[in-house]
């Protein structure tokens, strides 16, 4: 089985054994706490369940900056973005070696981290700007990653940490949240050796069926995992119960059976594009895909990324050899109406756009509240079923 990134065995920062839990749990109850912001509650999320192995805890300043401007921290260790936990208030944990941190997004804010304080310091101005030119390619406020990310406050504490919870992440999503540890023991289950992953925040269409398709006959794989972000998305996402109940339809109905494993992770988007690509290569070698599809724009948003940005980040800023998981790099997918068949658009060179079944993602949501289920060739009428109910429910 592919290794874990930096080492050969997954390091998850959750307790696992119950009677450590149960007295960390007791002693957090009297330590100094605060509470933190979403993307850092994501951030211990995705350490606790062995995602950003081999990451033992939230970054100092100076291993964020070196992420940001060239994804290596101070030790030399790979990692493509700043994993930080700012703050705007420091008076209750300011001199504290050992403080709990609360979450923001579960009622009554029950503490999912402890952490081992090693330094508490104020971010500059200039700092912030750099990381978030480096990591997101632009400083405009309006772009939901940037406003987010400057939303927080100014004080960084680093420090390991040991996590207690998932968030609201396992109660809500209990058929879907898994860690990088159970996808990876569920792979070995399943006996697979070549596995494709697949990143949505979205439902699948045909177009992402065939792809996935697609990238597992190119490679001979044995399964896909459909891995979704459950985290926050932005306004006008459809919500993930939705989009689970539309992907299981289309597994259930249109893949080989015991061919697709559905999942997802509990995470705030970044909506980073080529940076967040290479963070999505990098937690799907850890849960243990050997191959990964980026697409066009991928976790893009509006126009501040070129189409192919998050490919060419592989080949032009990724260090040589800092990840094993392999690339499948695809083109848009859309039905054509020449050969009656998905295919990518780069293989049609002789199709204009009028050869396509292309529809707008605010035609679809327009039809299907309306409640007309879009073509056949461009959603599963099983698919297009669920999704009608949902946006004929927000009309009632």
């Amino acid at each position: 089985m592919i290794k874990p990134v930096g080492s050969d065995t997954l390091q998850p920062l959750f307790v696992y054994d119950s009677e450590k839990h149960h007295e960390l749990v007791r002693e957090s109850q009297e330590m100094p706490s605060v509470v933190v912001s979403s993307q850092a509650a994501g951030n211990a999320v995705m350490m606790g369940g062995g995602y950003f192995n081999p990451l033992k805890g939230f970054m100092t300043v100076g291993d964020a900056m070196g992420c940001a401007e060239n994804m290596k921290m101070s030790d030399g260790s790979f990692f493509p973005v700043p994993v930080l936990c700012l703050l705007e208030n420091i008076d209750d944990i300011k001199g504290a070696k050992r403080i709990a941190l609360r979450d923001p997004n579960v009622e009554g804010n029950p503490v999912l981290a402890v952490m081992n304080v090693n330094t508490i310091e104020e971010v500059s101005a200039e700092q912030m700007e750099v990381m978030t030119q480096r990591v997101y390619g632009t400083l405009d406020s309006e772009h939901p990653g940037v406003a987010a990310f400057n939303a927080q406050g100014r004080f960084a504490v680093s420090g390991p940490i040991q996590v207690l919870n998932f968030s609201y992440f396992q109660n809500d999503f209990p058929d879907t949240f898994r860690t990088a540890v159970e996808i990876r023991n569920e792979i070995q289950e399943h006996g697979w050796k070549t596995i494709v992953a697949f990143q949505t925040r979205n439902p699948m269409h045909r177009a992402h069926e065939e792809l996935c398709k697609m990238a597992m006959e190119a490679v001979d794989a044995d399964g896909v995992v459909v891995h979704m972000l459950l985290g926050k998305l932005k306004p006008g996402d459809i919500p993930a119960p939705v989009r689970d109940a539309a992907i299981r339809k289309m597994a259930e109905l249109y893949f080989p059976p015991n061919s697709v494993m559905i999942t997802g992770y509990g995470f705030d988007m970044l909506y980073a594009g080529p940076r967040e690509a290479v963070l999505h290569a990098y937690f799907r070698q850890n849960m243990g895909a050997t191959h990964f599809i980026i697409g066009r724009d991928h976790a893009g948003v509006g126009d501040y990324y070129g189409a192919f940005d998050a490919q060419t980040i592989f080949d032009e800023e990724v260090p040589a050899g800092a990840l094993e998981i392999e690339i499948f790099r695809a083109d848009h997918t859309a039905y054509s109406k020449k050969l009656n068949r998905v295919v990518m658009m780069r293989d049609a060179p002789d199709h204009e756009k009028e050869d396509f079944v292309l529809l707008s993602v605010t035609k679809v949501r327009e039809m299907l509240g309306q409640g007309v289920a879009p073509p056949p060739e461009f959603s599963r009428p099983e698919v297009a079923d669920i999704l009608m109910e949902y946006y004929q429910s927000l009309n009632d």
